[in-house]
């Protein structure tokens, strides 16, 4: 798995014991980190430890774990402070949606980019998205597609390149040749990543 390291200006690659560590509150950070946790979790890094400094809230809304609070010496740093590891653009008015909303659209943009975030595709993305959920869990069972599986995983191991990765889920969805139950499937094993609660829908009335 590779980072962008900002102190150095290059993608480095990550040690195999992982610590990283969140010294910053914004909630945008917080995903980054949380999104860093689970990419590498899957990406067999041992062990993978998230810590947080004391000021920094709890975010469950964010689908985040209340995190430790300390931090190893030898910990990667995810925050706003240009003396980080891994430095985070803040964006402003995360609280104009809901905080799964928020994720979405902070992933739809690479964490090193800048640029606003489109709130109203991420709420129109998650709704079509929730209810194709639902409607594809009344189809038959069917293996995950692998092709999809590693292309989106290729991506985020690759300096957690989150808008690449969505773009295969796009993909995917408006994929005629990957059978509904097949895409559940993908789609379940690539939110597990995401962290968008994109089951929430199945079974509801």
């Amino acid at each position: 798995m590779r980072l962008y390291d900002h102190r150095t200006g290059q993608v480095e690659e990550l040690p195999r014991r992982l610590h990283i560590h969140v010294p910053s509150g914004a909630s945008r950070v917080l995903v980054v980190a949380d999104l860093l946790r689970r990419v590498a979790q899957r990406a067999k890094h041992r062990p993978v430890t998230v810590t947080r400094a004391a000021a920094v809230p709890a975010a469950p809304a964010f689908n985040i774990p209340d995190l430790e609070v300390a931090a190893p010496p030898d910990a990667i740093e995810v925050s706003p402070a240009p003396d980080a590891h891994l430095v985070v653009h803040e964006i402003p008015d995360e609280r104009t949606a809901d905080p799964l909303t928020m994720r979405l659209a902070w992933l739809r943009i690479h964490h090193r980019d800048p640029d606003d975030v489109d709130l109203h595709r991420a709420e129109s993305d998650l709704a079509s998205w929730r209810s194709l959920m639902a409607e594809w869990a009344n189809a038959p069972g069917r293996p995950l597609n692998r092709e999809y599986v590693a292309e989106a995983e290729s991506a985020l191991v690759n300096d957690l390149d989150s808008p690449t990765a969505l773009a295969v889920l796009d993909r995917l969805i408006a994929d005629p040749d990957v059978q509904p139950g097949a895409k559940l499937e993908t789609v379940i094993h690539l939110d597990m990543l995401l962290a968008l609660d994109l089951v929430r829908d199945i079974g509801r009335t």
